[in-house]
C-alpha cells in the first residue's frame, strides 16, 4: 500500500488540491485509489505568518512498474507542475507539497529520500486524513496502525473537516 500526505496553502489551495488528488490517480492500480476529505489544518513549523494549510492524504496499490525512488520523482514532477518553485525558506508557504509517506514495507535512508516518511507519526496534520482512509495500515517498522499513532498523538495542531469549516461559514 502507497500512501501520499498532500499539502497547499498558497494560491486557490482547494482546486489545487483535488486536481492533484485526481492527478495521482494515475500511479494506482485499477481499483486500489482511495483519498481523503480536505483538511483545514494549522501550519506547523512554518514561517510566522503562514496561512492555514489544506491536507488530505491518498493511498493505493502501486502499479507494478513503480518504485519508491519512480514515485517520488513523479510527485516532484507534479509539485512543480502545480507551481512549487524552489524551497528558499523551510515549510514556507507553497502551492503544494506532496511526501510519499508509506510505500509497501520499503525503507529508504539517503540524503534526499527517507522512507517512511520520519516525521508523518508526530503530525495530526498527516495522521488525521490518513486514518480517514487507512486506519488499520501497520506503520513500517512501528508495529502500530495509523489508528493507534493518532489515539496516542498529544499535540497542540488544529485540524477539521474542510466542509465542516470554511465552506459552511
Amino acid at each position: 500500500m502507497v500512501l501520499i500526505g498532500l499539502g497547499s496553502n498558497q494560491g486557490q489551495s482547494e482546486a489545487i488540491m483535488l486536481a492533484a488528488i485526481e492527478a495521482l490517480e494515475q500511479y494506482a492500480a485499477a481499483g486500489s485509489f482511495v483519498a481523503s476529505n480536505l483538511w483545514q489544518t494549522s501550519p506547523v513549523d512554518c514561517p510566522p505568518g503562514s496561512a492555514p494549510f489544506l491536507n488530505a492524504a491518498v493511498c493505493f496499490d502501486a502499479r507494478p512498474e513503480l518504485t519508491p525512488e519512480s514515485l517520488l520523482n513523479e510527485l516532484k514532477a507534479l509539485e512543480k507542475a502545480f507551481g512549487r518553485g524552489q524551497k528558499i525558506v523551510r515549510n514556507a508557504p507553497r502551492e503544494l507539497d506532496l511526501d510519499l509517506l508509506v510505500f509497501n514495507d520499503e525503507r529508504r535512508q539517503t540524503e534526499n529520500f527517507v522512507l517512511p516518511h520520519p516525521r508523518a507519526v508526530d503530525r495530526l496534520f498527516v495522521l488525521a486524513p490518513a486514518a480517514e482512509i487507512a486506519p488499520a495500515l501497520i506503520w513500517p517498522g512501528m508495529q502500530r496502525s495509523i489508528a493507534e499513532l493518532l489515539g496516542s498523538l498529544d499535540t497542540e495542531e488544529e485540524v477539521a473537516l474542510w466542509t465542516d469549516t470554511a465552506r459552511n461559514a
